[in-house]
């Protein structure tokens, strides 16, 4: 199997439509990263400004012939300061997309969530993968993959807010969410089928805004409309969703993975609950999924400009 690499042609389009926005990159200090950031200038999705060590920087852009002279670079003397930097740069409103370079996600993120310096809001932080799998017919939002490891019920609604409030951004309306747990039944024993249920009432209530909801729902069941079906499950959700909320890291890491590696699904990955989008990919991740992922940041963050003006 071979990925799509037109996958997300729609969301480049739309990107490229609403033109580029400041984006401030750490640490773009592998072939991948620098690649990411260029071609989402070659684009039009973003202006980067580029954060690491200069002598670094251009040396690697010479071993890949691309001309970084035309971007902004601010020298660093390491990852952890181009972090730091990179997130300074988006608290100064200097920069309204922040993207992940070839650095540790741990130490990034201390820096984004940093109680004093850092971009956390009042929303709990969370990762959101699109993923496109060619045996689906629109995109799957799998989320949280990356950053939440446990998350109590409280984390998950944020999670779930956070998830909802993209697939806005992106043009789904009102979003179908499929809540993950190894069996369709609640059973006392089985914490995510607990909060699955009391997520569900919580959007009935209004705590949770903007989709239709429905879990606890195995894998199977979830995705397919026929196991769905020989199980007997009646539901809005099931076979049909476009966001999986899943009980924990683990299980959401190795479900992308799965995606990615076996079903050659292409994916690109945003951050959501900071001031601004972030772009946060495996350091693994090739250009193409750090251009889409930055062509998502861009389509939510000019829906935020225009939700603020």
């Amino acid at each position: 199997m071979t990925r799509d690499d037109k996958a997300f042609d729609d969301i480049l389009q739309q990107a490229t439509a609403l033109g580029p926005l400041p984006m401030a990159v750490a640490h773009p200090c592998s072939r991948e990263a620098l690649l990411g950031a260029v071609e989402a200038a070659d684009h039009g999705i973003a202006t980067p400004i580029l954060i690491g060590p200069r002598s670094k920087l251009v040396k690697l852009a010479e071993e890949l012939d691309v001309d970084i002279s035309r971007f902004e670079l601010i020298d660093t003397p390491h990852s952890h300061a181009s972090a730091e930097q990179a997130v300074s740069l988006v608290r100064e409103g200097y920069a309204d997309i922040l993207m992940k370079g070839s650095l540790h996600t741990d130490e990034f993120m201390s820096e984004v969530l940093a109680r004093n310096t850092g971009i956390r809001t009042d929303r709990r932080i969370s990762h959101v993968f699109i993923m496109k799998v060619e045996s689906y017919p629109r995109y799957l939002f799998i989320t949280d993959a990356a950053i939440s490891i446990e998350p109590d019920l409280m984390t998950k609604r944020d999670i779930c807010q956070n998830a909802i409030d993209l697939t806005h951004a992106l043009g789904i309306a009102r979003p179908k969410v499929a809540i993950l747990a190894a069996v369709e039944t609640i059973n006392p024993a089985m914490r995510a089928t607990l909060d699955a249920a009391a997520l569900c009432k919580m959007a009935e209530r209004g705590q949770i805004k903007g989709a239709i909801l429905d879990g606890p729902l195995a894998f199977d069941n979830a995705i397919s409309h026929e196991a769905a079906d020989t199980k007997g499950i009646v539901s809005e959700v099931a076979g049909d969703p476009d966001i999986l909320l899943v009980p924990d890291l683990e299980s959401g890491n190795m479900l992308a993975k799965q995606l990615t590696y076996l079903a050659a699904a292409a994916s690109a990955g945003i951050v959501m609950g900071a001031r601004v989008p972030i772009v946060l990919t495996s350091r693994a991740e090739d250009a193409t999924g750090r251009l889409a992922s930055a062509a998502v940041a861009n389509v939510l963050a000019h829906r935020r400009r225009g939700a603020s003006q």
